[in-house]
């Protein structure tokens, strides 16, 4: 018979060998995702956040300063993603081919979701923490419930360009706060790379490219000791170095908590 020193130390040692099962070691993030695009999946993890037929945070918002990812043209098909995928901000708006071929519930077949949000953790080298919607459309027809019941999937994904309908063009907000010495822009439904990697100011009459920095997720801004004067024109620079001109997109009478729409969009 074991002594009750030795039984204590048994307890002890079983004690913290669950205590360590129960809190699995952390996977180390995986190199940025970059704007290539090609056949290759890669694999990942899948989570859910969020009602389960809902479009991520309750705000229906996120990380990337978007709001109304519940309505066109995101419809609910949003994602949060780890920091390759988030990369800080500059991943937002980014589209990826997402799928699960197990559980069973899995349809095996892609769906595309826009990265509208972040987060960190650390439980695989690229992780989607999809909305309710979006971790749903990735099963068999009537098994969209079962499939949310799984919790952590395994899954694959690759990037792909952003293709927006028709009438959705390159979108502006002016945030609240801005003016004419402090100046912060929200850019969405960028087709193409989606992701933003620059942005320029141009002032009516000038012929100088002013450039703003980034604030957080997609929002970018400029302080300036001398006031701006519009109409402004927007130059983007996507991820892929490709570069979109909205002349005079923003009036002279502009506001903030405005939205100003481009006639630009990318093919």
């Amino acid at each position: 018979m074991a002594s009750s020193s030795l039984l204590l130390a048994c307890v002890v040692v079983a004690a913290m060998v669950s205590v360590v099962s129960c809190h699995p070691p952390k996977v180390p993030p995986g190199p940025n995702i970059t704007a290539s695009y090609g056949e290759k999946w890669l694999e990942a993890r899948g989570t859910w956040y969020g009602k389960a037929t809902g479009a991520g945070p309750d705000d229906n918002g996120g990380a990337c300063g978007y709001k109304d990812v519940d309505k066109a043209p995101f419809l609910g098909m949003n994602s949060c993603g780890n920091d390759p995928i988030f990369k800080d901000g500059k991943g937002c708006g980014s589209c990826f081919e997402v799928k699960c071929s197990k559980p069973e519930a899995c349809s095996d077949k892609p769906v595309i979701v826009h990265i509208t949000d972040m987060n960190t953790e650390p439980i695989a080298a690229y992780h989607f923490d999809l909305s309710g919607h979006a971790f749903g459309a990735m099963a068999k027809e009537g098994k969209e419930e079962e499939l949310r019941k799984a919790g952590i999937i395994d899954m694959q994904f690759r990037r792909v360009r952003c293709k927006y309908p028709d009438d959705t063009k390159i979108t502006f907000h002016i945030e609240k706060g801005s003016n004419p010495n402090y100046f912060a822009l929200l850019v969405k439904y960028v087709g193409g790379d989606g992701d933003i990697f620059g942005v320029d100011l141009k002032e009516k009459g000038s012929e100088e490219w002013k450039p703003l920095k980034e604030s957080w997720g997609a929002i970018w801004r400029m302080d300036t000791p001398k006031p701006l004067k519009g109409p402004f024109s927007i130059r983007l620079i996507t991820e892929g170095d490709e570069k979109l001109v909205a002349d005079d997109v923003i009036p002279n009478d502009w506001k903030p908590d405005a939205l100003y729409k481009s006639q630009l969009q990318v093919d």
